[in-house]
Order: C-alpha cells, then structure tokens, then sequence
C-alpha cells in the first residue's frame, strides 16, 4: 500500500502552496513518521518565503531535506516533530524531532531522527532547532561566572539564547529590545529587560540577534573594553556596515561570527547529534512555551506565511498543528 501526504512548497517568491505527495515504502534503517508538529522559525523562513537568500548562499542554506531550489519552487523547514508510525522496534510509536519541512507523512533514514525525551511535551520540541542554535552560540562565546552579557533582539534565537544564560551562575543577563512587550517575555524566562536606549553597558559578552545595522551598532556601544559581540543575525542579501572607526580598535572590541551549520570548534570531540541532544534535554524547561507565540493549522500555511513574513501576525516561534486525517 502507498502512503500518501501533502507537503507546504514555496512556489515562488512571496506566494506557497500545499501539494500531494507519494511516499516510498520505509526500507530497511528507516522510519515512516506522521507529523504532529512543526514549527516556522521566522527570521530564516520569511527570508526564504520572500526569496531573500543571496545566490551565493544557496548552497549553504539548503535544509537537509530540502526539496527544489531557491528562490522556488522549494520545499524548506527544519522544524518537525512527529510519530514513527512504521519502522526499528526501538523507535516504532516513540515521539521524535526531525530536521524535516512542514509535510503531513514523510519517510527518512532512521539515523536522521532524534527521540524526544518523555519530559519534554511535544508541542514544545518543536523549539528543538532553535534552542540548538542557542546551545551552539554558547559553545562558541563561553560565557564566565559573573560576566555581564546582553543580548540584542528579542526574536526566537534571541530569547533561546537568554534563556540558556539565564541558568549560568551569577551572570547579569538582560535582553535588549525595541519592542517593549518584549518585556513578558523575559520576565517568562527569568532575564532582566530594557529597550535599546536604556541598555547596561560595560558587557563582557553581547550576543547579537536583531538583524539590523542599528542593533549591531548598539551591540557594540554595550561592551567594555576588549568585550565581545556574538553576531548570530542573518542578513539575507542585504549590505550591513559595520562602526569599525572612532573607538573600536583603541578598545579592542571583537565581532565573532556563529552559525548553527557547523559544531561549534570549541567542542571539537562533539557531534550534531550530541548538540541536538542537549537541546531537547533542556526544552524539559516549561518556561521555554513562552517562546511559541501562536499556532494555526497545517492547511492554513499557504495564508499563515504571507502574514508572517509581514509582521501581520507577530511571532517568536509560530506552531503548525497537524490533525489525525492529515
């Protein structure tokens, strides 16, 4: 018997649409899985949805399961968690995450599912890709005890990242947005909040996540000397300049990058699967649901996306609900 599903593809630039799809028998070492849950990270998917990715990084963005290529058609998500329906014993009706786009049935090697740990409620894994994104840019900056640290953009990496600081021991966390009800949310996750003109300064560290020149401009005015800006933003294909003048080399600031594609070198003995496994482990933390800011269902995407990619609908991480027909 085959199995059918309906997949969400990018048509093209700004517009997406829901299709059918036959499935391959599962084979020998993999897994039939029927979606529960998918999340639309908004900063990357918007980007994708509005056909912002630069030729140069097309090769570099593909999602691994991608389907087609940008700018569209394409089928792009990383964000899914769901039931293996059919597959090994030992995952046969077990809860998982996959790094798999917004598609109802899908079958992939059983070695690309990561279990979901029975602490962490499903509709909260689907947060799995962004908090490993936080766990990366963490090995990457190193924070100390008793550092002083911002974090500049209140978007879904953003928050991720202040939640994780916010276990550190004795360090001064505070989340930096221009949006002032920005400020529910870290109070959610137990940080300090301020908008940009009222930020702390003298910061050791300053993890970047806003995506714009006047946050990076910013970043750079909170640190004390010789500190550190964690630039996590993707810019897509827009020019950003960079305040290198005036004080920026007297005071021996840096700008290091971090990106979730590749295991941060500083864990150089840890795999994608290690980080993905921390990840879930602390998605244990209810505090984290305040992170998913709104859910609709799988057959709404083609209307939900355009509205995402907006503003229309405002959004850290927005959840796609799938029903037991689909």
């Amino acid at each position: 018997m085959k199995h059918t599903a309906r997949s969400f593809w990018v048509d093209s630039p700004g517009r997406g649409g829901i299709r059918d799809v036959v499935l391959p028998e599962p084979g020998e070492g993999e897994v039939l899985v029927r979606s529960l849950y998918s999340g639309v990270s908004r900063g990357t998917e918007t980007l994708v949805f509005r056909g912002g990715v630069p030729v140069s990084q097309h090769t570099a963005m593909r999602a691994p399961f991608q389907e087609g290529d940008f700018p569209g058609p394409v089928k792009y998500g990383y964000l899914n968690v769901g039931v293996v329906e059919e597959g090994p014993e030992a995952l046969a009706g077990r809860t998982v995450f996959c790094l798999y786009p917004h598609q109802t049935r899908y079958v992939v090697p059983a070695s690309a599912v990561t279990p979901v740990p029975d602490a962490v409620p499903a509709e909260r894994a689907v947060l799995a890709g962004t908090v490993e994104t936080a766990v990366n840019a963490l090995w990457d900056a190193a924070p100390l005890v008793g550092d002083r640290i911002a974090v500049v953009g209140g978007g879904m990496v953003g928050c991720s990242v202040a939640a994780l600081l916010a276990r550190f021991p004795g360090v001064r966390v505070q989340l930096v947005d221009a949006d002032p009800s920005r400020a529910l949310v870290a109070e959610a996750l137990g940080v300090g909040f301020a908008t940009p003109d009222d930020a702390r300064g003298d910061c050791d560290l300053v993890v970047h996540a806003s995506a714009t020149e006047q946050g990076l401009a910013r970043s750079l005015e909170l640190l004390t000397a010789e500190g550190t800006v964690l630039e996590l933003s993707w810019y897509g294909d827009r020019q950003v300049s960079v305040p290198l003048g005036e004080a920026f080399h007297s005071r021996r600031l840096v700008i290091r990058s971090s990106q979730v594609g590749t295991v941060s070198p500083a864990r150089p003995h840890r795999t994608y699967a290690d980080r993905l496994a921390v990840a879930l482990d602390l998605l244990a933390d209810p505090a984290l649901d305040t992170l998913v800011t709104g859910e609709s269902a799988f057959e709404d995407l083609p209307d939900v996306l355009p509205k995402l990619a907006s503003g229309e609908i405002p959004a850290l991480c927005h959840r796609v609900r799938y029903d037991e027909h689909d």
